[in-house]
């Protein structure tokens, strides 16, 4: 039976209030693309998202916008804690997911540039050591997947982008930039168009799990009916799901006014990939220094600290612009989601008609699709 509203009209109750068959919590890029896709496999089902904020809210458009697949000093780390296999495939995921992304909404409507990704490094660094010197077997074992070489070091780099001059630079032609505001305001239009019902500014507080349905109460005492429920809240998982392996990681990111004939082009990485920037409208944005602070920026409050913002312009002063003259524009926050033990995200049931698509690590451009995929494949 449909939830009878006091004051609706049948219309009303029929269209935007019967019990969805299939509800997910978070209208991200994996919540949107998970109603997307239950939506074409059951036509007739009543697809509803409850996404807390007026728009989507999440670090799917607060993030720096990087179609990655991760760069060498990630993949080296994670095939030495992880083994070859288990990297690998990670990277695969994340590849395809960038192909089927683009393939579904559209370069043009995603803002994608194929703009190239590099890594730097300080020439001194053990890091640089150790990449250097694991650089070609990297690239022998990609080979399978991308069918050619994916990483070669660019000695002009550093000098071509303006970068500060004793940096190394490792760069592959195969990742890219997005608009994730464009992105995320094409799939949302999609879903929609496709027969989704997005219902924003509708904070899930409890969920409860009974035999044939999932309660769930809204912040305003709204309570929902749905078949299945669909946790697609990423980061903020712990404030429904508190006993699963989701940890929240908080991101800053800073954005400069525009720079004078600014020579930055592209996506970049330092250090393992705590510290990322790019070019965006003749200015930089930078995001990173999650590591100087792990236990304070593992919460799940959006927000900036001195700590981390001042280590961001110290970088951008160092690094990224040294000589030059800049200003902040603008200082924001988006939470990822980690796991203790695995990188990996979780996508599991957890309840009889309950099921969990979360933990994309600070990938969820790349991998967003491909885990709403699955999510609803496992159903």
């Amino acid at each position: 039976m449909p939830i009878i509203a006091p004051m609706l009209s049948p219309w009303e109750s029929r269209h935007f209030h019967a019990e969805p068959h299939f509800a997910v919590v978070g209208a991200g890029i994996v919540g949107l693309f998970a109603a997307l896709f239950h939506k074409r496999a059951n036509p007739a089902h009543h697809v509803l998202v409850l996404e807390r904020g007026v728009y989507p809210s999440g670090a799917s458009v607060k993030n720096a916008g990087f179609a990655c697949f991760g760069s060498p000093s990630e993949l080296l780390a994670d095939i030495q804690k992880e083994g070859l296999g288990i990297a690998l495939a990670r990277v695969e995921m994340r590849w395809q997911g960038l192909l089927n992304l683009r393939a579904e909404l559209g370069d043009a409507k995603i803002g994608f540039q194929p703009t190239g990704g590099h890594e730097v490094y300080r020439a001194h660094d053990p890091l640089y050591t150790r990449v250097r010197e694991k650089f070609d077997a990297l690239n022998d074992s990609l080979l399978p997947l991308f069918k050619k070489p994916v990483y070669r070091w660019n000695a002009d780099g550093p000098g071509s982008f303006g970068l500060a001059p004793a940096l190394k630079m490792a760069t592959t032609d195969l990742e890219g930039a997005v608009d994730t505001g464009a992105m995320m305001r094409t799939l949302l239009q999609k879903a929609q168009s496709e027969g989704v019902l997005v219902r924003t500014s509708a904070l899930v507080k409890a969920m409860d799990e009974k035999a044939d349905h999932v309660r769930i109460q809204l912040a305003d005492d709204t309570v929902i009916k749905a078949g299945h429920v669909l946790l697609a809240t990423n980061g903020f998982t712990p404030l429904l799901a508190p006993e699963l392996d989701v940890i929240p990681a908080r991101a800053q990111v800073i954005i400069t006014e525009p720079i004078e004939s600014l020579q930055l082009k592209g996506t970049f990485h330092f250090d393992e990939g705590f510290y990322y920037f790019r070019d965006l409208g003749g200015a930089v944005l930078l995001g990173g220094g999650r590591n100087l602070n792990m236990v304070g920026e593992t919460t799940t409050e959006e927000g900036t600290t001195d700590q981390i913002q001042n280590a961001l312009e110290n970088f951008l002063r160092d690094i990224v612009l040294p000589g030059k003259d800049f200003r902040i524009a603008q200082r924001w926050s988006g939470i990822m989601a980690m796991g203790t033990s695995s990188k990996a995200p979780l996508i599991e049931r957890i309840g009889k008609r309950t099921t969990v698509a979360v933990r994309l690590g600070g990938m969820g451009v790349a991998i967003g699709i491909e885990v709403a995929r699955r999510a609803v494949g496992s159903l």
